[in-house]
């Protein structure tokens, strides 16, 4: 039986997480993106996550990369530094098998270890039963929907908020 691994990522993991998330813009609509990005704007954008504190982490199975999840800022303003935004992918093969839930609840997990207080998750086309799925097991709570704001494949696309607190939530005043 292969051991699912999930660990911090590094730098080598970068390249099958291009590879995941290239799936995931061309064929899937849970990202809006339209063009996949490289490898260079994917360390890019992975470098701004790490330089922010933020978490991120890979899952794999004999050293093969199958999947990814990080938080990163959910607004840019101070006022919302104790909430973060949820991303995970998957290799196409991999979804149903509990390694999305796997991954999130450890991001979940390391995002109150490190004082965060609310998890918001921006779910790609209400249609993605799966996302709205996995993180309600993970005690998220529907928010609403903002129809029709996505235009890919020809079709309009809604996107679906979900949130969860975090540690105490809103229930104590934060440290700092």
């Amino acid at each position: 039986m292969q051991t699912l691994e999930i660990r911090p990522t590094t730098a080598a993991d970068l390249p099958a997480i291009t590879e995941i998330y290239e799936h995931a813009v061309r064929y899937g609509t849970a990202t809006f993106e339209l063009i996949p990005p490289d490898l260079t704007e994917i360390t890019r954008r992975f470098d701004v996550l790490m330089d922010g504190g933020f978490p991120y982490f890979s899952a794999s199975l004999e050293g093969r990369v199958i999947g990814y999840a990080y938080a990163g800022a959910y607004r840019p303003r101070p006022a919302y530094r104790f909430t973060v935004e949820n991303s995970v992918y998957l290799q196409p093969a991999i979804h149903r098998r509990g390694v999305g839930l796997q991954l999130l609840q450890r991001l979940i997990a390391e995002c109150e270890a490190r004082g965060y207080r609310q998890m918001i998750a921006v779910i790609g086309d209400s249609a993605n039963a799966g996302s709205i799925g996995v993180h309600t097991r993970c005690g998220f709570q529907m928010i609403g929907t903002h129809p029709d704001v996505g235009f890919k494949f020809g079709r309009w696309l809604d996107t679906v908020m979900m949130q969860r607190a975090l540690g105490d939530g809103s229930t104590t005043l934060p440290a700092g």
